[in-house]
């Protein structure tokens, strides 16, 4: 289901990006929930749920990298 909020987010989201990498999270995850909604549209057996964390994820790593102190640092 769509995030209204960062507040909304899963704690395994919250607790490890930046504020601004939830935003980036929240966003790319509402789209693809809106463009992944019909099964045709996917291209495995994944739920709608589970393709759009795939896309925000993807979309966090476009901006941000996980440093060797385990936090989430924005790209330069």
């Amino acid at each position: 289901m769509p995030f209204k909020t960062i507040d909304d987010l899963p704690d395994s989201v919250k607790h490890v990006l930046p504020t601004h990498a939830q935003h980036i999270y929240k966003e790319a995850f509402n789209s693809a929930y809106e463009e992944y909604k019909h099964s045709k549209d996917r291209r495995d057996d994944a739920d709608r749920e589970e393709v759009s964390h795939r896309v925000a994820w993807s979309a966090v790593k476009h901006k941000y990298q996980k440093g060797d102190d385990g936090a989430w640092h924005p790209i330069e």
